[in-house]
């Protein structure tokens, strides 16, 4: 997606993105339609060691539609980069489990507000 973001890039497969609860945020790179990167600051969520991004308001926020023209990003978690395809997730079960942690991790409401509708991502190497 672009080389903006700086960092050690990291090519091998994660085994168990666990680790990456103890970040509060973590940067999401994506490509605009005009072919520049478009960075933004997200909340990530490590479920049975597989990492998840969920936003609400995808309608509105410029990186879900360019995810949704291009599902590659660049994530920066720490130091660390990571080229990987983003997965959105249609299993009700699945998205309600990681609905519910990322709620815990970050004190939200859950069930989330009635009209409040997220958009969850499942990290899939690329």
């Amino acid at each position: 997606p672009g080389l903006w973001l700086k960092g050690d890039l990291v090519t091998t497969p994660v085994a168990d993105w666990s680790y990456a609860d103890k970040y509060q945020t973590v940067m999401a790179q994506t490509r605009s339609w005009y072919l520049l990167p478009h960075s933004v600051t997200i909340w990530c969520i490590a479920y049975n060691g597989q990492l998840y991004l969920a936003t609400s308001g995808g309608g509105v926020r410029q990186w879900p539609r360019n995810v949704a023209r291009d599902p590659h990003v660049r994530l920066k978690i720490g130091d660390q980069l990571f080229d990987r395809t983003l997965s959105v997730v249609t299993d009700p079960a699945e998205q309600a489990a990681v609905l519910q942690l990322r709620a815990k991790k970050y004190s939200q409401q859950y069930p989330p507000p009635a009209g409040v509708t997220f958009i969850v991502y499942h990290v899939i190497p690329d």
